[in-house]
C-alpha cells in the first residue's frame, strides 16, 4: 500500500522545494477544473510529498482566480493526507514584524466566494466542523520546527483573508487591526476549508512580509517590499518543511481526518451517482 503523502503548498516566493528527490511533474485533472498547476512528486526526508506552487510556476494566478477545489482534490487524489501552507502576509499589530512567523490558528472570512471553498451540494449537503480550522497537530509541529531551527515565530494567530488583488485601504488596514486581527492575506482560507471537507489536516505558516498599511510610521505595503522580504521568509520556510514532513506521523489518525463522519446530511441512498464521482477522492471512506 502507498504510503500517506505529505502536501505542500508554496505561496508567493515559494515555487520550489530543496532536497526532493525522485520527482515527477503529474498533470491531474479534476471535476472542478485545472489545478493551479502541475504537481510535483517525490521524496523528501524519506517521506513522499507532493508540491503545488499555489501561484502556478511564475506565479500567474492572482489570489481570486485560484482554484481551491481543484488544488485539494488533485491532492487528496494522489493521497495526500496532511498540507503545510506557507503564504506571504501582511501584519497587523506591531508585534509581529516583517521576515517573522505566525503560526495561525483561526481565520476570519472577508471574501464572497463561500461556493467555491465547498464541495458539496449537488445532492450531497454536508456541514463540516470549522471552530478550530486549524489542525492542531500539525500546526504544533510546524512551530516546534521554526524554534528549533531559531526561525522567528509566533504561536497562535488570526488570519483575516480579504480578496485582493488590490492591497488593503488605509481604512480597511486600520479596520483590520483594531479587530484584533493578527495578519491578513488572500489566499488561505479557501484551501483551509476545503482541506477540512476532504479530512486532511491543514496548518498555514504565515510569513510576514509587510505592515500592510494601518502603521502610520512605516510606509504602505507594495510589491517591491513584499518581494524583498519574501527571500528570507521563503528560506525560512523550506528549513521549517524539511523538518517538519519527518516528525508527522504516517497513520493519518488526527482529528481533521475523519471531519467528514458526522458531517454528511443527505442519506446515502439518495446520493446522486454524478456527485459521487466527483467526489470519489473526497468520499473515498463513506462509498
Amino acid at each position: 500500500m502507498d504510503q500517506h503523502k505529505i502536501g505542500i503548498i508554496g505561496g508567493s516566493g515559494l515555487y520550489e522545494i530543496d532536497g526532493l528527490e525522485s520527482v515527477e511533474w503529474r498533470e491531474v485533472h479534476t471535476p472542478f477544473g485545472k489545478p493551479s498547476d502541475e504537481l510535483l512528486c517525490g521524496r523528501l526526508e524519506g517521506r513522499q510529498v507532493v508540491f503545488l506552487p499555489r501561484h502556478g510556476r511564475g506565479h500567474r494566478l492572482m489570489p481570486g482566480e485560484l482554484n481551491h477545489r481543484a488544488n485539494i482534490w488533485a491532492m487528496k487524489s494522489l493521497g495526500v493526507r496532511w498540507i503545510i501552507s506557507a503564504s506571504a502576509v501582511g501584519s497587523l499589530q506591531p508585534e509581529y514584524k516583517p521576515t517573522e512567523m505566525v503560526m495561525i490558528n483561526q481565520f476570519f472570512d472577508r471574501t464572497r466566494q463561500s461556493p467555491r471553498h465547498t464541495y458539496f451540494g449537488n445532492g450531497i449537503v454536508a456541514h463540516v466542523g470549522f471552530a478550530h480550522p486549524i489542525e492542531e497537530n500539525l500546526r504544533r509541529i510546524l512551530l516546534e520546527c521554526a524554534r528549533d531551527n531559531h526561525v522567528p515565530c509566533h504561536d497562535g494567530g488570526t488570519y483575516v483573508n480579504m480578496e485582493g488583488p488590490a492591497f488593503s485601504t488605509v481604512a480597511e488596514s486600520r479596520a483590520n487591526q483594531k479587530m484584533g486581527f493578527d495578519v491578513i492575506g488572500m489566499t488561505n482560507l479557501g484551501e483551509a476549508k476545503c482541506a477540512r471537507e476532504a479530512e486532511i489536516a491543514y496548518a498555514t505558516m504565515a510569513m510576514v512580509t509587510d505592515y500592510d498599511c494601518w502603521k502610520e510610521d512605516e510606509d504602505p505595503v507594495e510589491v517591491d517590499m513584499v518581494i524583498a522580504n519574501l527571500t528570507k521568509n521563503a528560506g525560512n520556510a523550506r528549513k521549517i518543511i524539511r523538518a517538519a514532513v519527518s516528525r508527522i506521523p504516517e497513520t493519518p489518525n488526527w482529528p481533521s481526518h475523519t471531519a467528514l463522519k458526522s458531517a454528511i446530511m443527505t442519506p446515502r441512498k439518495l446520493w446522486p451517482l454524478e456527485t459521487i464521482r466527483n467526489l470519489r477522492p473526497i468520499l473515498q471512506s463513506y462509498l
